[in-house]
């Protein structure tokens, strides 16, 4: 079996679906009922569609929204299980990436944030099948667990689609010991879950972290179901396990009913389609891929001189070597306010020509700059 492309955003696939239906922005505008400007903005990625919104436009360009969401980019014509397609894609993927870091790992433990059944352990799960999860109760606790050796790596969230940057981690990086080695996108997907027996009609409130009760509120306020915060998912998934009330739900991953013994009683209870984290994968030991097989990205940090367009001037050097920079954020070190501190992430390996006089420039402008890692591009950026 031949893996099929795929698109990284919703926006891929619906520009893929229209042009396979031979339909111009136009005709998709008038057969929704919708202006052109509006599906531009879909497909340009300035704005996902609702999910309702997503069930029409699969109506109009006649594909499956089970394909719209999964994004295989195959014909959808003879598209038969988009599901099986990209759980493919998502093994293939894996296996790439346990077997370019795995050789130089001696402890096949991957440390996560969260409890059994997060989404972090999910995520642990599809780059590292045969690696042991092991569940740590604070970011700070995984980042401490492989700079200790009680984990070969651990598994980091750093931004979500919907979310923006994860709090805390931008403070922990730079004084972290440890090199970023991979990149993984987990999409999200969030579930009703219940105890055993438990009907979805029968569901009268349901308890999970706030972002995903967020996620999910128009879904809820659907089913006439009132939100309950609690400290995470999987915990929330923890708790009503334990309290089988067939009343009470959950809203988690499908890995935390299996861990806890629930059952789904609604999939995809998600408002919006297209909620993806980003991971990094950290390890004791740089492990830089061969730049010359395959696209590299690079992750580091910088302290600017205080003097006048010090930021402007340390970012001409990657404009000039024609670097191109995909993110820069900037964030204030707790001990020191008078210092902007940058987190920046640019295509291209140190080992590249350009790239290494593009951070070669960086330096005269700067007090400090740490590489985080280079490490290969996720293939869902293609």
């Amino acid at each position: 079996m031949t893996p099929p492309l795929s698109g990284p955003t919703i926006s891929d696939r619906i520009r893929a679906a229209r042009r396979n239906a031979s339909m111009t922005q136009a005709a998709l505008a008038d057969a929704l009922g919708v202006t052109q400007s509006t599906v531009n903005r879909w497909e340009s990625g300035r704005h996902d569609p609702s999910r309702e919104t997503a069930q029409h436009i699969a109506r109009a360009l006649q594909v499956d929204l089970s394909w719209l969401e999964v994004g295989a980019v195959t014909d959808p014509e003879t598209a038969q299980d988009a599901q099986a397609i990209a759980n493919y894609e998502s093994r293939a993927a894996s296996r790439a990436l346990e077997r370019d870091i795995a050789p130089y790992i001696t402890l096949p433990t991957v440390a996560y944030q969260g409890v059994p059944g997060a989404h972090s352990h999910l995520a642990c799960k599809a780059v590292f099948p045969n690696f042991e999860p092991l569940s740590c109760p604070s970011f700070e606790e995984a980042f401490a667990s492989v700079e200790e050796g009680r984990a070969g790596l651990a598994m980091i969230p750093i931004e979500n689609s919907l979310g923006g940057r994860v709090a805390d981690i931008h403070h922990l990086l730079p004084e972290s010991s440890l090199y970023i080695v991979g990149e993984h996108f987990q999409p999200v997907h969030h579930n009703l879950l219940g105890p055993p027996g438990a009907k979805l009609e029968g569901i009268r409130e349901v308890h999970s972290h706030t972002q995903a009760l967020a996620q999910c509120r128009e879904t809820l306020r659907e089913l006439r179901i009132k939100p309950v915060v609690a400290a995470d998912t999987a915990g929330a998934a923890a708790e009503i396990a334990a309290l089988n009330d067939p009343t009470v739900g959950a809203i988690a991953s499908t890995l935390a009913a299996e861990t806890y013994g629930l059952e789904v009683l609604r999939s995809r209870a998600e408002d919006r389609i297209g909620n993806v984290t980003r991971f990094v994968i950290m390890a004791r030991t740089r492990i830089e891929p061969d730049p010359r097989k395959g696209a590299a990205m690079t992750s580091f940090v910088f302290n600017v001189r205080s003097v006048p367009a010090a930021l402007y001037k340390s970012l001409g050097g990657f404009a000039t070597n024609g670097v191109n920079m995909i993110k820069l954020e900037s964030y204030i070190s707790i001990s020191d306010y008078a210092t902007a501190r940058f987190y920046a992430e640019i295509e291209g390996h140190p080992a590249e020509k350009h790239v290494d006089r593009a951070l070669e420039e960086l330096q005269f402008f700067t007090n400090r700059v740490k590489i985080l890692g280079t490490y290969s591009q996720s293939a869902f950026r293609f």
